[in-house]
Parts: structure tokens; sequence; C-alpha cells
């Protein structure tokens, strides 16, 4: 593995400086405080018979329970009894009754409950929850009418409503669970339409329209990872319903839910393992019903645009779009023990459907025998005793708890390694990351890795006078069949003067590396610790080596990087790597002692400069032979600027023929805004061309 470690700060984000490890105060001594960590698991188990009639008259002796085969203790047991003469609707609310209903209710919370205490006995738990950042206009409008109708005409007896909305800058919980049929319609009518919408996506590919869709959010540059923070917000969801112990299914109205190649793929799993954990079954509803999609998409969109329109690529990525967002939302549902709700206009039998599936059902509750905070996977399994026979429906088994932030030195390098292995990702801290390749020889490639992180994430501590603050990295990249092929395992300690530790708390830090590979296909899972706190983040993610020599139809380049950022390496905050080597030669991003930094998250300032790198590789090429090269900006289906053709014939003087391709481009000819930039290459001499696209945005 070649290797070229810096930490640098980079662009635009918030963040607060803490200090530890102050003096002690002076007098007397105070006394021992002792702590005992124990976990409370409680499971909620359907007992059916032959008939699927619920198994009445059982107590805690009827059952044993065991973790990881190790015997449970019962500590508390209850039975909650759903009476199906109190499941038929109450009197309707009619349309007419809207007094005060826009009276504005101040914002609640998931009050929690006791430790071994059910707090709603013999009640039906079901959370409605609007993703608003997920829904366009008119699907806004179609889930909140569902769920007025649901309350209005379909909510029974003993069933307890609560209301969730994420706009994009947190989870809000506009309303506790309450049966107040009357203040949940109040609530409901207060919800603003187009609050937090903006995050549709606009694949680039042959279905991506010219209409300047929006690309990111607009709270910074760390947002425009659109589906991890939706899948995040879930997660915290998730994380307050898990308060109560009670049976509880969580409806998620979103207009789908479509993972691409920027989203990070350890968020998905860390949403559904925390929503098993919790106890929560996802039952997502997509809100756009029952679409009859128009080949090349209908009237709210521009046109395509290429020669796709006529070969029909388009109508197939389009519909491949829509099957794949849908695809997102029936996973999460079948992980977590509910259904999703596809291609149907009655969007409140969504919420009939998951609120009947809570039945009678029994509550059992014990403390783990293994406190061990490690994040791995408990297996539980329940029987009845004394030859009972009945169909059993319960969780299986739970992820535990993490913590990493108390251990030794040694402590903290073996769990640091247990988190890498965990199938369970710790999401704690926010990751950006960009993998690139570039060839090396006729065989191998070196594939740079950017790593970008949120200074305000980051703790600060002071030690020797000097503001320090200590990051560990791990990271491996595994191949197609899971074998490992190349690791990182750094621990940095960066120290900060005082104009460098205020930076700090508005910038985010970066960090790269880099790895030798041959084409193939491979997973990458990277995780950072911040070492002051024990907080963790993951990124998953898999990517293609693509092999260059076989490319015969197009001209065969590297990845195309963007960057508003060159350093001089001697300027680096750190630098693992404490003298030159072979590493940093062969990273093609560093150029007479300087380095370029990739924009992980592609959120550019107008009044900087964008630099635009890759190289072409043409064995067959003459040092006079010339490559038109050329970069576009698109904003919807205008051309916003072009630079100049440039008639590139140097570099052809290697074994491999390779053509440096370079752009600096000045933004402050464009407006802020979401842009297209296309990078084209032309060769005349044989007739190829070569094309790459990506969205941008560009801020003040």
């Amino acid at each position: 593995m070649r290797r070229g470690l810096a930490i640098l700060l980079a662009a635009a984000l918030a963040a607060n400086g803490q200090q530890v490890g102050q003096n002690a105060p002076s007098g007397p001594r105070p006394t021992a405080d002792f702590q005992v960590t124990s976990q409370l698991v409680v499971e909620t188990v359907s007992v059916t018979d032959r008939n699927g009639k619920f198994v009445e008259g059982l107590t805690a002796k009827d059952f044993t329970v065991t973790e990881d085969s190790a015997p449970q203790e019962i500590r508390f047991f209850e039975i909650q009894r759903l009476d199906p003469a109190r499941q038929a609707p109450a009197a309707a609310i009619p349309d007419s009754v809207r007094a005060e209903l826009f009276e504005k209710l101040p914002k609640g919370r998931i009050a929690p409950e006791s430790p071994g205490k059910a707090r709603y006995r013999d009640r039906r738990l079901v959370a409605l929850y609007f993703d608003m950042t997920a829904m366009q206009d008119a699907d806004q409008v179609r889930a909140l009418s569902a769920a007025e109708k649901f309350v209005r005409s379909q909510m029974a007896a003993n069933d307890l409503l609560a209301l969730l909305q994420f706009t994009g800058g947190a989870v809000q919980v506009l309303q506790d669970f309450t049966d107040d049929r009357m203040r949940l319609l109040k609530v409901l009518r207060t919800m603003v339409v187009g609050e937090g919408e903006g995050y549709d996506e606009n694949p680039a590919d042959a279905s991506s329209s010219d209409t300047g869709a929006a690309f990111g959010q607009n709270e910074g540059e760390f947002n425009v990872f659109n589906t991890d923070r939706q899948l995040s917000a879930l997660q915290t969801a998730a994380r307050m319903l898990g308060q109560l112990s009670e049976k509880k299914v969580l409806v998620y109205f979103a207009s789908g839910l479509r993972l691409n190649g920027a989203d990070n793929q350890a968020q998905l799993r860390a949403t559904v393992n925390s929503a098993v954990r919790a106890g929560v079954a996802f039952w997502p509803v997509d809100a756009r019903g029952l679409v009859a999609q128009a080949p090349l998409g209908d009237a709210s969109r521009g046109s395509q645009g290429g020669v796709e329109m006529y070969t029909g690529a388009t109508a197939i990525a389009a519909q491949s779009n829509f099957q794949r967002s849908q695809d997102t939302l029936w996973s999460i549902a079948a992980d977590t023990g509910g259904k999703s709700l596809l291609d149907s206009n009655d969007l409140a039998s969504g919420i009939r459907q998951a609120r009947e599936s809570i039945a009678s059902y029994y509550l059992l509750g014990y403390y783990a025998s293994n406190s061990a905070l490690d994040g791995k996977f408990r297996k539980i399994k329940i029987t009845l005793n004394n030859g009972l026979s009945a169909s059993l429906e319960y969780r299986q088994g739970y992820y535990a708890g993490k913590q990493f932030a108390k251990f030794t030195v040694a402590d903290k390098e073996r769990q640091l390694e247990d988190a890498l292995m965990l199938e369970d990702p710790v999401t704690e801290l926010t990751i950006a990351m960009e993998i690139d390749y570039f060839q090396l020889n006729r065989a191998e490639y070196f594939a740079p890795l950017a790593v970008k992180i949120p200074g305000r994430e980051l703790a600060l501590a002071r030690r020797g006078g000097a503001e320090h603050t200590r990051i560990d990295f791990i990271g491996e990249v595994k191949d197609e069949f899971g074998t490992t092929i190349q690791n990182v395992r750094d621990k940095v300690d960066v120290k900060l003067t005082d104009a460098t530790a205020a930076e700090l708390a508005k910038r985010p830090i970066q960090y790269d590396t880099g790895f030798t590979l041959l084409p193939g296909k491979y997973t990458i899972k990277f995780l950072a610790r911040d070492n002051e706190t024990g907080r963790i983040g993951t990124y998953l993610s898999r990517f293609v080596i693509p092999n260059l020599n076989k490319e015969t139809k197009r001209i065969p380049v590297s990845s195309v990087v963007l960057s508003s950022q060159r350093v001089d390496l001697k300027d680096a905050l750190y630098n693992a790597l404490k003298q030159k080597d072979r590493a940093e030669s062969a990273n093609p991003l560093v150029e007479n002692g300087q380095k370029l930094i990739p924009s992980v998250t592609r959120v550019f300032r107008r009044d900087r400069e964008l630099f635009v790198y890759l190289q072409a590789y043409r064995p067959e090429a003459s040092e006079s032979q010339p490559v038109i090269a050329f970069a576009t900006f698109y904003r919807g289906r205008t051309k916003a600027f072009e630079t100049s053709p440039s008639a590139l014939t140097g570099g052809w003087d290697n074994r491999l023929k390779t053509l440096p391709v370079k752009f600096s481009i000045p933004l402050s000819n464009l407006s802020a805004g979401e842009y297209t930039c296309q990078v084209t290459l032309l060769d005349p001499t044989t007739s190829k061309a070569a094309f790459w696209q990506a969205p941008i945005r560009i801020i003040e």
C-alpha cells in the first residue's frame, strides 16, 4: 500500500471547543463513587394457537428466556390486551368541524417511562412520521390529508397517535402519544406544506432533466448527502420511541428513498439496527401513490436531451430510479418487521394496516447477564414450558449498546478494531468520503482516499499550553469475495495554534491516504474516532476500479477531481510521513511540493477558483498528437459557462502515455446555485471522446 497522509483545515462548518483536564479543586477528598451498569431488555411476545387466536392466561413461569444460550431471569411480566371491541373506529369528526384548528401548539417530546413499568397498558402506539425533505408539495398534501382522514373517521378507541416530522434541521415531536383527536387535527393543520422540501434526487444518468434540480441542502456542505441525513433522522426517531416498552409502529411518509453512490451504506444498517433494538417496526408509505409515469417524464420536468431519448435509455433509467426508490422503502420495512404501502392512492390504508398489526401480546423484561457494551449481536430465544404448544412471535435478538470512551490505551485499540468488525455500524460522527483512481502502470492503479470530518464534532483538549485534537483512523478495503486487500491504521495527535484552533470551530478536518489496487469491484469501510470523547463515525461504500486497458470506444481517463484548495505539503497540520517517500510521488494530486485537496462534498465558494484535474491515457499516441479539453457548466437547460477549448499535447513521454488535464476556473462569473459540471475530451486523431458529469453547488 502506498500512503500519503495529511490532516488539513478545509472548507466551512461550525463547532465549539471543549477544555478538559483542569486542576482538581482544593479541599477534603471526595467520597468514592461506585457505579454498576445493568441493561434492561424488553421483549414483546405474541402467542397464538393453531387457529391464530391469542393464547390467554400465561404467566412468567410459562416462559423460558435465553440470551446467547445463557438463561435469563424474567424480572417483570405484563399482558397487553387489545380488546377487539375497542378496535372499531370512534364516531367520525365531520369535515365541517374546524373550530380553532389553526391554533399554534408548542413542540413536544416522547415522554419516557419508568424502567420495568409499561406506561400505555392495552393501547396501540402508532407514530406518524412525515419526512418533509423527501416529499414534493403535492405528496405532502396527500400524506397530511391521509393522516387527517384516519384521525377523523378511522382512529379506534384504543389507538394512541404521535406526530413527528423531519424538515432537514432536526426531528421534531409535534405531538406525543395521545387519543385526543381534536388536538391531533390541530397539529396536522399547523404543518406547513413545502416546509423542508428540497431533497429531490436528480441522478446523473439518462433520466436527468435540465431543470436545475436542487443538489444538497442550504445548511452547509455536509448536508449534500441527502439519504444519509434522512436515514439518520429516522434513526433518531426510532431512539425516541425506544424509551417505551410497548409495541410501536412508525408510519413513514416519504416519496421514496433512493440510495446512490454518494450515500453511506453504514447509515442504512445503523438505522435498521437501531429500530430493531428499540422495538420499532417501520411501515413506509409511498406518498406518490399510484404513479402513471410518462416514458420521458411529465410536464413538471424539463427535457433530458441527448440521444438516449430516442434509444429508450431515458425511459429505462427513469423507471429503474423509481423502482430503486421503492426498494429502499421495502427493505427498511422488511428488516424491522413492518410492511411497505406502495402504488396505492389510499394512503390512510397504510396507517390502518400498521395499527392492525398490533394484536394482544405479552411483555417480558429481564436484566441481561452480559452487561458488556460491545455493540455485538445478542441472540434471544423464548420458549414455552410445561409442554405448552403455540406459535411465538418475538424479536430474535438485538445489538448491544456501544461505549468506546472510557478505556485504557490497549482497550481503545481493541475496541476500535472491534468497531471495524461490527455489523451494526457506529455513526456518531459525520463523515464524507471520496475515493478516486489513477493508472500507475498497465496492471496497477493508485486510489487516493479523501475523508472530511466537521470540526464542530471534534473535542479539543488543552495539553502543554496548546490545543490538540486526537483522531484515530482505521479502514480496510475488501474485494467482491470479502477478502481484505488493503488496510490502514493511524493515530493522529494534531497540535493547533491559537489561530488554527479557532478556525477549527468553523472548518472541517480533511484526512487523505491512498491504496494500490488492481482493477475490480471493492468495498471500503472506514472509521474515524475522536479519542477525547470516544465518538466514532463509519463510512461504508462500494467502488469499482475499471480496466482502462480494455477501453476501446472512448478515451481512457482517470477519475475527475474537483477542488478549490491547493496547499503546500509543509503547511499540513499533520503529516504522518515524517520524511518524503515514493508514496507522495505516486500520488498524482501532488505536484511541485503542493497537494490538490479533493472537494468531497463538491460545494464551492464564488470567491475562489475551481481546480479540475484528471488524466487521459493513450498508449499509441505521439508527442505531436493533441487532445482538445474544455469544461462546461449547465444550469437547467441553459449553458451558464464554458471554458475555451485547449489543445493539450504534452505528457506523452512516459510508458503509459499519460496526459494530465488541468483547469483553473474562476467561479466569480457564476451566480450561487446548483450546476452540472461537464468535462469533455476530444481526440481529433482517433475521433474518440470522453465525457464526465457531476452536480456541484456554488455558494456565496
